[in-house]
């Protein structure tokens, strides 16, 4: 899939372009509907199927809050990759776009492109500075335009539509049955491995800290994981906590992986982590003793489940 850094870095006059528009944070079920739409009708109109998506969420810009992501970058790139999409546009969003009307937007992707056959987005769909467009807006576009629009309707799980907020909720109420379902596939966080305090080393129990800044979690626990580091697999267990038993005064959110029978330095090296089950909620040990004892009973836990 190629990476674009404008809409002329693939302009061709011989083959329109294709386009699905959206975040896609977490590119769950609905989001996949979307966007194998825009491969679909590329693969029927010998055009190349594009998806646009942000550097960052609109919410840091434009509102006082924005929600934890659900996939890194790399992460929603890989999985947009693998549905067939052919190339991606991943925009600055900025406060100068967010002051960009819809109007303006989808005209300088025309001119950028060279020409659009179809652009395919979620039902709700809104765009533009302050969210002014909407679908019926990008209709009207493409009547001007020359391009044929898609609103996809949103899938329904459970009698509840897919969203990447349902997700978010679903993943820090630690439902990740009800999270992996609406994704379509486990859920899992990739972050750089980076320093710690090598605690886990001293009590015979090597772990890796995982910097997780910016993505949603699950509740605080120890999981079962499956994890994937330069191309290989490996099978894991990984804490989320303070780690109470051991940092009794100022404790801090930690996210450590202890990998089975792997033993390689690997700081600043990126991994992903696959959860497959939780085992346990965090526990304060009355030593490091009986710390210890439960983290072999955990790691036979997990061997079970692999």
């Amino acid at each position: 899939m190629k990476q674009l850094s404008q809409p002329n870095d693939l302009y061709n006059k011989e083959r329109k372009v294709c386009l699905a528009i959206g975040m896609f944070d977490g590119v769950h079920l609905g989001h996949q509907q979307v966007l194998k739409q825009a491969v679909q009708a590329a693969s029927q109109n010998n055009s190349i199927s594009v998806a646009i998506t942000f550097d960052q969420h609109p919410a840091n810009i434009i509102s006082p809050k924005a929600p934890a992501l659900i996939q890194t970058q790399a992460q929603r790139i890989r999985a947009i990759e693998l549905l067939g999409i052919e190339a991606i546009l991943i925009i600055k969003f900025d406060e100068a776009f967010s002051l960009k009307t819809g109007e303006a937007f989808i005209q300088e992707l025309a001119k950028g492109f060279g020409s659009i056959h179809s652009i395919s987005v979620g039902r709700d769909f809104m765009f533009g500075h302050n969210r002014h467009g909407n679908f019926k807006t990008l209709q009207k576009l493409g009547q001007k335009l020359g391009f044929s629009s898609h609103g996809l309707q949103p899938v329904i799980f459970d009698d509840q539509v897919i969203s990447s907020t349902r997700i978010r909720t679903a993943l820090n109420k630690g439902k990740l049955d009800e999270a992996n379902q609406m994704l379509g596939r486990k859920f899992s966080i990739e972050g750089p491995i980076v320093k710690g305090e090598g605690k886990g080393r001293e009590i015979g129990f090597a772990t890796a800290n995982l910097a997780t800044k910016g993505l949603i979690l699950p509740p605080n626990g120890v999981y079962a994981a499956h994890t994937r580091l330069n191309g290989k697999s490996y099978e894991a267990v990984l804490n989320i906590g303070i780690r109470p038993t051991i940092n009794k005064s100022n404790p801090s959110l930690q996210v450590e992986i202890h990998l089975l029978d792997f033993n390689n330095d690997i700081y600043g090296e990126v991994i992903e982590i696959e959860f497959i089950s939780r085992l346990r909620n965090e526990i304060v040990f009355n030593s490091i003793e009986e710390l210890k004892e439960q983290i072999f009973s955990d790691i036979q836990h997990a061997k079970t489940l692999f």
